[in-house]
């Protein structure tokens, strides 16, 4: 179960021999504390700030204090001049990620103001104020020879949104890698035979982005379909006709087949706390549950649609990175090289089955497919593009016993798809297709990925640093 919110730490430093000799220094500083911790909140992220630490004996209790917190991220304000020895035990304690803030209150000293104070104790006082750069190498220095990875933020206090941005995607990722940490993904059925790139070692998944994975019987579903009273079925697939374009030749039966299945599978999802489903199964034909998985294509964009990505193929590796995409609110549907578009030089990528319908361009088309290519079964499909504008791509790779974020920048474009009952959507990329094609594949990735609206690859590097995992960026 998800908690309800991720947690930030906050604390400041600062050095408790210069109260005494710097009126209003220790009051100026544990206000910006303050401050800082007001543009460190939002919705759904509880901040723990323990203030100004100026004592290695505070500096510990601080350690405990942050644990006992259980908080996902810590950032540590450097406010001016402090030994790090009031920094060490903290961070030690807490053994979680540590971003340094080293920022002044503006962009610089007013020097003829300052000139003019005249009193050289107050003027010390004043360049204090400013003086946050000062113990950072210092902190570095510690935390390198202590093997504790840590990151930097360098600016003001005000007025500097490139800072506040960097800010901003590092909490984003501490609330994706939280969601990540909590998430439990179902795994239904069996991998797509033959398909040696999507095997997955599953233990290396929870080593790598915590949570836990349930294994889950068709059966189950199947079973579940029975349950199913009319009255459910009638109002799903009135559902279906407000959340989708149902095409005309799309019959009742195989409307209300989908349905059927689409309400079992809610329920499925909330007896198991689902976030996410990676699921694939051929069987024999006939029976419950070839009607059942011939029939989940519809029920499972709506599961997409509202944060609850499910992948087809068993492709596990690409149920994670599509619920990282869905985290960072970006969609992150299931993808796939389609064909090239040499003269227009783009790479056209979709798939068939369930699709991220939150991210589609106008509505997603329902059509009946008399086969599904390489599966089982006939049935309602669902045919849609992501939105025009820009996209990125994720792969979760597995090589060398390690995950791998692999990231592409990149803008999905409008122009003729293939209109065949499956997502597709025309993408162009500023290092144009042929290259691209080359540096994906270079990397070794499945041949599945996920994509979702928005430039974000630098909160997926940051990701990938709270994770202590790569991240290879191709454009």
């Amino acid at each position: 179960m998800e908690k309800s919110s991720v947690r930030i730490g906050l604390f400041g430093i600062g050095l408790e021999a210069y109260w005494a000799q710097f009126e209003g220094l220790h009051e100026r500083l544990s206000g910006y504390v303050g401050e800082v911790a007001r543009k460190l909140g939002r919705d759904g992220v509880e901040i723990v700030n323990l203030g100004l630490i100026d004592t290695p004996e505070k500096a510990l209790e601080a350690g405990h204090a942050f644990r006992r917190e259980d908080v996902d991220l810590i950032f540590l304000h450097v406010t001016t001049y402090a030994l790090s020895s009031t920094v060490l035990p903290v961070v030690r304690r807490a053994k979680v990620p540590v971003i340094i803030l080293n920022l002044q209150p503006e962009g610089a000293i007013d020097y003829p103001r300052f000139n003019a104070l005249g009193n050289r104790t107050a003027m010390t006082g004043e360049w204090l104020v400013y003086c946050a750069a000062c113990p950072v190498p210092e902190i570095a220095n510690i935390f390198n020879r202590c093997h504790i990875p840590f990151h930097q933020i360098t600016g003001m206090l005000r007025d500097d949104p490139e800072c506040w941005r960097e800010v901003d995607e590092w909490i984003e990722a501490a609330r994706v890698a939280h969601t990540m940490e909590h998430n439990r993904l179902g795994v239904m059925g069996h991998y797509y035979n033959g398909m040696l790139d999507i095997y997955s070692d599953l233990t290396l998944q929870n080593a790598h982005f915590g949570g836990h994975i349930e294994i889950l019987e068709v059966d189950e579903l199947a079973a579940r379909r029975d349950e199913v009273s009319s009255a459910q079925v009638e109002e799903r697939v009135t559902l279906f006709h407000n959340e989708f374009d149902v095409q005309s030749d799309c019959s009742q039966a195989e409307l209300e087949r989908a349905a059927r299945t689409s309400v079992a599978l809610d329920a499925l999802v909330e007896a198991h706390d689902l976030g996410s489903l990676a699921y694939y199964y051929m069987g024999t034909i006939g029976g419950a549950n070839e009607d059942t998985i011939s029939s989940i294509i519809l029920g499972n964009s709506l599961l997409t649609g509202r944060g609850v990505p499910c992948a087809g193929e068993m492709e596990v590796k690409n149920a994670q990175a599509m619920k990282i995409m869905d985290a960072f609110g970006a969609g992150g549907s299931f993808t796939e090289y389609y064909a090239m578009d040499f003269p227009d030089d783009v790479v056209l990528m979709g798939h068939d089955g369930p699709g991220h319908i939150a991210i589609a361009e106008g509505r997603t088309r329902v059509r009946p497919l008399d086969v599904y290519h390489g599966k089982v079964g006939r049935g309602l499909s669902v045919e849609m593009s992501v939105k025009h504008g820009p996209v990125t791509l994720l792969s979760v790779v597995e090589r060398n016993g390690a995950l791998v974020l692999l990231v592409a920048q990149g803008e999905s474009v409008p122009g003729p798809i293939l209109e065949i009952g499956n997502t597709n959507s025309r993408y162009r990329f500023s290092i144009g297709a042929r290259r691209f094609v080359n540096d994906w594949n270079s990397h070794g990735p499945a041949h599945h990925c996920a994509i979702g609206l928005g430039h974000i690859a630098s909160k997926i590097e940051k990701l990938a640093q709270l994770l202590d995992m790569e991240c290879v960026q191709v454009c």
